[in-house]
């Protein structure tokens, strides 16, 4: 596979700015690859690194869901990775160092010097760090996982969105079968989480959301959901004692900046049952939060960051099966170009029109 001199990136270079530009290929060393992406999937935290929230450097190219095949790689890192030019790959977001204490305990995803890519600067070195390209740069830590090239792209980069929800609502919560789990808010990675459930058996699955969310709390049915419930025209509480007979086992906040789920979760899980916290905030405090509900309750409440090994296999496997819709969930392409569109039609910015999952498709 011959590579250009070149690739065109999509830079943010403030907040609420990005911008095309083109980025010089750099060469590859022995520990090294460079991907030709297929697609880029859109993340809700993109939003919020676009907006300047995430504080993350700028300039910088967004993109953090890559799926391509590789176009060059040296040969410690094929060796490594067990890849050569022309598979096609799944790249997991975090870039740990993988010989500390924490990352030899198998929580690599908490490095104390991880990075992350689409959050490292374009002063560094190359600056081919992000998705939103029609190439990226494979640092020698990089994760990698082979991926059937049969798949339509846009299908097979739902792996990570669906890899959270394998992890978030399946292993950090330890569902299994039998459990009732409530599920607050129905974007990717809410039904990601539908799916995830129903795969590990749990008997029944609730899924909250707003007004505006009613077609995606039909795709939440189609994918296994259980219930559905509109907080804002019915009265969630009862409707999950009713449906649970006393509370969840599992409650998983996928929600973001809205802070009330913290507060409602208290009320939905049984007593000893465990509460998963995964939608940020923005640092902004939760009001009317009672701790004594968790000391009285006996809840488990427990923080989910990034997706690890584990999440990412399994989302795969479940995506070469091919026994999901998962189509239903895929809503919109996006040209290269179109970065700015395709963030702004998942924050239901855009008039008219919005996307559940959707992903960038470079062309060549």
């Amino acid at each position: 596979m011959t590579l250009p001199k070149k690739t065109l990136a999509m830079v943010q270079t403030g907040p609420l700015k990005i911008e095309p530009r083109e980025l010089e290929i750099p060469q590859i060393d022995a520990d090294s690859a460079i991907l030709k992406i297929e697609a880029c999937g859109i993340c809700g935290s993109d939003y919020e690194q676009f907006e300047g929230k995430l504080a993350t450097p700028m300039p910088a190219v967004p993109g953090h869901e890559p799926l391509g095949t590789i176009a060059a790689i040296g040969d410690n890192a094929a060796k490594r990775w067990g890849v050569d030019v022309g598979d096609r790959v799944a790249v997991e977001t975090m870039i740990a160092c993988h010989c500390c204490s924490i990352c030899l305990s198998g929580s690599y995803h908490l490095c104390g010097s991880r990075r992350i890519y689409s959050y490292i600067p374009l002063k560094d070195q190359h600056g081919m760090w992000g998705a939103y390209a029609q190439y990226m740069f494979l640092d020698p830590n990089s994760v990698l996982h082979k991926v059937n090239k049969d798949i339509p792209a846009e299908i097979a980069v739902i792996f990570n969105p669906l890899g959270a929800g394998f992890r978030w609502a399946v292993e950090i919560p330890e569902t299994k079968p039998g459990d009732t789990v409530v599920i607050m808010g129905p974007g990717q990675r809410g039904l990601s989480s539908v799916i995830a459930c129903k795969a590990a058996g749990a008997k029944t699955i609730i899924v909250t959301g707003l007004e505006a969310d009613a077609k995606k709390l039909e795709v939440a049915k189609i994918f296994g959901a259980h219930h559905t419930i509109d907080v804002q025209n019915e009265n969630a509480s009862a409707k999950i004692q009713q449906y649970s007979n006393g509370g969840a086992d599992v409650v998983v906040d996928v929600t973001s900046y809205a802070t009330e789920p913290v507060r409602e979760a208290l009320g939905y899980v049984r007593p000893g049952g465990t509460i998963v916290l995964a939608g940020v905030k923005g640092f902004k405090p939760v009001e009317g939060f009672i701790s004594d509900w968790i000391v009285l309750k006996e809840i488990t409440i427990k923080g989910a960051i990034g997706v690890t090994t584990s999440g990412y296999k399994n989302a795969i496997d479940l995506i070469e099966k091919g026994e999901v819709p998962l189509h239903k969930m895929h809503t919109h392409n996006f040209k290269l170009t179109e970065a700015e569109l395709a963030i702004k039609t998942l924050a239901r910015q855009v008039e008219g029109d919005e996307s559940i999952h959707s992903c960038l498709i470079p062309e060549f």
